[in-house]
């Protein structure tokens, strides 16, 4: 008996949808063993971290969250607190350096938290600054753009691409050998030349709309900016993965999972938490564990508080460390404020249109081991005045080429609802991961006003038995021969009484 083609048909589909099924299920058991595996494996290497994490230890990791506010902690902090001789050979990408290297005390970085793989665990505090997810992946795209429109003054891509891919001066970091923006950069950049062409070819342009996230002939919109390939593979849920998947969610560099770790299992476990949302727990409690186990968590958005429990908790133990134990000050060289070279537009030496930032590194400025919280704040403010100015000035010459687009923190007000809903949803485990960094920053911050209320109470209680101590410690031999001194001190402070009030009597008389 023949069957039917469309009962052959239907059960034919039947068996596909079967096997289908079957290698779902599958693939979901290997991705939730895959991600056990490397949570566990994570999990019981943080155990072995150093117990006491409020304490400085030999090399201090920054791992720099991009569009934190970082490089202001870098420039106006870092550097003033350590030597350049005690800083790590820098790479963005790759670690070139020895972490065994004698004095190599700082090593500030965009690469994500695989890279404690290669440096002595037991003698290592992290430090990182988190942001307001919603806020950092606006900053990213703005940025994006920021730094692609500076290319426009070239012709076209091929002229762009051929200057910025010249040697550079050893003092220049350019933005393009920096993760994120080696990835991000380019592709920007690469969009706002094709939409230049096209408006070329148009001839004449109307913009009708004001709003710079949805101009569209100008520039990538922002909703089309976050539903493409590479904003999934760099941007959303950064952190997490940082500290972890291609999203560039801070989880990502939290987690070490981002498209640039050292895990050789990184891009499989990401592939996995991005296909399956329900593996992304894991990560993010072990993105938890790490910042449980960091010595320093700033917020971007509490930046004053910020910067103070940085000062306290960072700073005075780096500046403690500057004084040897023979109480002698030990002078410590420190860069002047970073400047930024600003060259003027469509010269063929601009750092501007080469997509870089020229930072001038002046060891002239010399302090002794002796500088306080206090005056490393003062130092602080003083620095980021000037950088802020130089990156506002550097901002509004590269946002004039693309202009009449221009970001404002008044423009981010045009951001649509259901877009901001979109950044939050695919920025899942990096919005829960930083409302975990703020209870953090919240109760770090108590302790360490509690504890300066607390020592500048005893300072003043305790002076007086620190007076009688001090004299105690003196003997009574040395004692006595204060007498005669106290005694002469005290009679001519009677004299000079009686002589004053001589004199008023005298001038009462006359009068």
């Amino acid at each position: 008996m023949q069957m039917n083609p469309i009962w052959r048909l239907a059960l034919g589909l039947l068996l596909l949808g079967s096997v289908i099924g079957s290698f779902a299920e599958l693939d979901f058991g290997h991705c939730e063993r895959l991600v056990k595996r490397w949570a566990d494996s994570s999990s019981s290497r943080e155990e072995h971290v150093n117990k006491d994490k409020r304490s400085l230890q030999d090399l201090l990791f920054f791992l720099h969250v991009p569009r934190t506010g970082g490089r202001t902690y870098f420039h106006c902090f870092l550097r003033k607190l350590y030597d350049s001789s005690e800083e790590c050979p820098r790479s963005y990408d790759k670690l070139h350096f020895n972490p065994r290297k004698e004095k190599c005390k700082l090593l500030a970085t965009h690469d994500d938290y695989s890279l404690m793989a290669k440096l002595p665990r037991e003698r290592t505090s992290v430090m990182t600054i988190v942001r307001d997810p919603i806020a950092r992946v606006l900053s990213t795209y703005e940025f994006s753009v920021e730094v692609a429109a500076r290319f426009l003054v070239h012709p076209n891509l091929t002229s762009a691409s051929r200057m910025s891919s010249r040697i550079r001066k050893s003092n220049v970091i350019s933005t393009l050998d920096i993760w994120p923006w080696k990835y991000l950069v380019p592709w920007m950049r690469e969009d706002l030349f094709a939409r230049r062409d096209a408006r070329k070819v148009k001839g004449v342009v109307i913009i009708e709309d004001d709003n710079p996230y949805d101009m569209e002939e100008m520039l990538m919109p922002l909703h089309k900016y976050l539903d493409a390939p590479t904003a999934h593979d760099i941007i959303h849920n950064g952190a997490t993965f940082q500290r972890s998947p291609e999203h560039f969610h801070f989880i990502s560099q939290i987690a070490g999972l981002t498209n640039n770790s050292h895990l050789s299992e990184a891009h499989e476990v990401r592939h996995c938490v991005q296909k399956f949302k329900s593996l992304g727990e894991p990560v993010l409690q072990v993105a938890k564990r790490r910042l449980d186990n960091m010595l320093y968590v700033g917020l971007t958005e509490e930046h004053r508080e910020s910067a103070s429990l940085f000062a306290n908790v960072v700073g005075s133990q780096v500046l403690s460390q500057v004084v040897p134990s023979n109480a002698t000050a030990k002078t410590k060289t420190l860069r002047s404020e970073a400047s930024v070279t600003i060259s003027e537009s469509g010269s063929d030496k601009s750092n501007i249109q080469n997509g870089t930032s020229e930072v001038a590194l002046n060891n002239t400025e010399t302090k002794s081991g002796n500088m306080t919280v206090k005056t490393l704040m003062e130092v602080y403010e003083g620095c980021i005045t000037h950088l802020r100015k130089s990156q506002g000035t550097r901002r509004v010459n590269s946002l004039k080429r693309i202009s009449p687009a221009n970001f404002t923190r008044g423009t981010r007000t045009r951001v649509p609802k259901e877009v901001i809903q979109q950044i939050k949803s695919l920025n899942n485990l990096d919005v829960e991961l930083y409302k975990y960094a703020k209870e953090i920053f919240a109760k770090e911050h108590e302790l360490v006003s509690n504890k300066l209320v607390s020592t500048s109470k005893r300072s003043i209680v305790d002076l007086p038995s620190e007076l009688k101590s001090a004299f105690g410690e003196m003997g009574e031999e040395k004692l006595w021969k204060f007498v005669p001194v106290a005694l002469m001190l005290l009679l001519i402070f009677l004299f000079f009484l009686f002589v004053n009030a001589r004199r008023r009597r005298t001038s009462k008389v006359k009068i």
